[in-house]
């Protein structure tokens, strides 16, 4: 008999990402893999190694914009994942949300075994309810989850984040920065301005710039990229993204989806990170990272979407010469 695993992420593609290692072990005792992902999560759960099938779903209790709750939907849902026939499900979640409404989706679908974290009482909903200390970064908590649902990493698997090769040729030189101004919590954002002049800055002391985002965000990286950067705004897929991370000297990025497909193919990071939700979870894992920003301002654990503190301090206390001096020391030998 086949044993088909799924696996649900179902927020944005940087938390998508940091299943990596979760992933690649429940792989390892697997026969099959299927990732439940959100629309924003797709091309990254296609990027991850381990994979076999990824089945795309808007959670309405997750998502940051939720649609409203369709019986239709979910009934729909249960369908599929019948289809798929799943036997077992290893559901992965932040600390703040709850794997239940989905363990109980799962179990109309036929599911026999699931594992989630979670401190709520589950009755019959959770055959493995693990528990685990919140202040562990997100790769390590996730990974507690698969070993505790009898998964191990394979041997030699290092346990750091990781995407399918090869990646895209993507034609440029090697020598260059990226930069990536957005974030998709604007709490969490350098200024545009601040952004520009980083361009400026890194390009006084000898870089390349290339400038990134996504489709929506094409007036933000021109304005960023200014005369002196190149201004990549929505002209890349998740994948393409990942392959001129993974040419370049070092990353300036908020704490986003970016940073951690930075860290997935291995490329130092200077992290403009905005304390709103804690640095020793959501940092990028496993590379040569400097993190800038005030990490005890008053915005500090109040995982806020937008700043709540006038003239948004905690990041806007960085500047331009301290991005370069960061760059500097993440790609010294």
């Amino acid at each position: 008999m086949t044993r088909t695993v799924l696996v649900a992420r179902l927020d944005n593609a940087g938390d998508v990402l940091l299943q990596g290692p979760l992933v690649r072990a429940v792989a390892a005792g697997a026969d099959r893999v299927v990732f439940l992902a959100s629309p924003q999560g797709t091309a990254a759960a296609e990027l991850l190694p381990g994979v076999d099938d990824v089945l795309t779903w808007h959670c309405p209790w997750i998502d940051g914009a939720p649609q409203p709750v369709d019986a239709q939907d979910i009934a729909a849902l249960a369908d599929r994942v019948r289809a798929l026939g799943v036997d077992e499900a290893v559901v992965s979640t932040s600390f703040h949300q709850s794997p239940l409404p989905l363990a109980l989706v799962l179990r109309t679908a036929g599911v026999r075994r699931i594992s989630a974290i979670s401190v709520d009482y589950p009755g019959s909903l959770l055959d493995v309810r693990h528990r685990v200390e919140d202040d562990l970064p997100e790769p390590e908590r996730a990974l507690s989850l698969a070993r505790a649902a009898g998964f191990e990493l394979p041997a030699g698997d290092d346990g750091l984040l990781a995407v399918r090769r090869p990646l895209p040729v993507t034609g440029q030189e090697p020598g260059y920065v990226v930069l990536h101004p957005g974030a998709s919590v604007p709490a969490r954002a350098w200024p545009a301005e601040h952004c520009a002049e980083a361009v400026e800055a890194l390009s006084d002391a000898g870089w390349r710039v290339l400038v990134t985002g996504g489709p929506g965000e094409r007036a933000l990286t021109a304005a960023v990229a200014g005369r002196r950067g190149t201004d990549l705004g929505g002209a890349t897929t998740l994948a393409e993204m990942a392959a001129l991370l993974d040419g370049a000297a070092a990353v300036v990025v908020g704490n986003t989806g970016p940073a951690h497909l930075a860290a997935a193919v291995g490329t130092p990071v200077v992290s403009l990170f905005s304390p709103v939700v804690p640095a020793v979870r959501w940092a990028p894992y496993g590379v040569p990272t400097v993190l800038l920003g005030d990490q005890s301002a008053p915005c500090r654990d109040t995982r806020a979407r937008e700043c709540p503190v006038p003239g948004h301090p905690c990041l806007t206390s960085v500047s331009p010469a301290d991005v370069v001096a960061a760059v500097d020391k993440v790609v010294a030998p």
